[in-house]
């Protein structure tokens, strides 16, 4: 039999779309997003006709749904904590130890979701050769897989979230001077921010199989990214705000960083509410 037709779409090395044309007249198309959040390929009939989709096997699903909403739950979770802790800070509802405490716990909320989603590619379903059905893989823990444009995303925000939770340690450190508060609390958070916009972008990347950003206001997967990386962007602004100045040795601008912080975070947990629906 003639084998299938093969189409890779992507940005430089990274395939985030396949489509094969099969002998038989109809097309299946693999998008990495698609598959391993929703464990599903599009298939239509010859000339586009009666389009329909195919899912994965009952265990893979399972298991999708669970790492899905532990991921989801996590963000929505964190995020909530992170804008407490900003509330706190600008309107004076408690000292600076009590805000630190309630960023921290947000924080291991943030390092669960970010864990999670890397989980969420290590232990999705891979298509076959000839795109007839998509399979599961044996449970992992860990795994490097920098080819994957989705590992590649899932794991720079996970390093985000871990550089984050340095930056947040050291805010319970008392009596550091300016160089060392801008050194051990102002870097790690710069860090943070710029990988978690750079999570965001790949992810945009993986989304519209090009190297920039595109519009897709009827995708679910786009809105999800979109909000996430408003919120990166929200972070970086309220991580340039609270620079430490040397001259002064006041921050930059207290309330922007609040606000930057507090508006950041419910982006993070409006785009886990919204996860919660990007499921099998």
């Amino acid at each position: 039999m003639e084998p299938p037709r093969q189409r890779a779409e992507g940005a430089g090395p990274f395939t985030t779309r396949l489509t094969w044309q099969r002998p038989e007249g109809d097309t299946v198309v693999w998008e990495s997003r698609s598959a391993r959040r929703r464990g599903t390929l599009a298939v239509s009939g010859p000339g586009g006709t009666a389009a329909r989709t195919t899912t994965a096997d009952a265990e893979a699903l399972g298991r999708l749904r669970r790492l899905n909403g532990t991921a989801s739950a996590a963000f929505v979770i964190g995020g909530a904590l992170f804008a407490l802790g900003a509330a706190v800070a600008q309107f004076g509802w408690g000292d600076t130890a009590e805000s630190a405490a309630i960023y921290f716990a947000g924080g291991l909320f943030f390092n669960t979701g970010g864990y999670v989603s890397l989980l969420q590619v290590l232990n999705g379903p891979r298509h076959t050769p000839g795109g007839g059905r998509l399979v599961v893989t044996a449970w992992k823990w860990w795994g490097y897989e920098p080819m994957r444009l989705d590992w590649l995303s899932t794991f720079v925000l996970f390093a985000g979230t871990l550089v984050f939770g340095i930056n947040l340690l050291d805010s319970f450190l008392q009596g550091l001077t300016t160089q060392q508060t801008n050194r051990l609390i102002w870097t790690p958070d710069l860090i943070g921010c710029l990988l978690f916009l750079l999570s965001g972008h790949l992810a945009f990347v993986e989304l519209c199989h090009r190297p920039w950003p595109c519009l897709r206001s009827r995708s679910l997967g786009w809105w999800i990214v979109a909000v996430n990386q408003f919120g990166s962007v929200l972070f970086m602004v309220s991580a340039l705000a609270a620079f430490t100045r040397p001259a002064t040795g006041s921050p930059v601008d207290a309330g922007v960083a609040n606000w930057g912080t507090l508006c950041g975070a419910l982006c993070f947990s409006a785009g886990g509410i919204l996860q919660a629906f990007e499921r099998p």
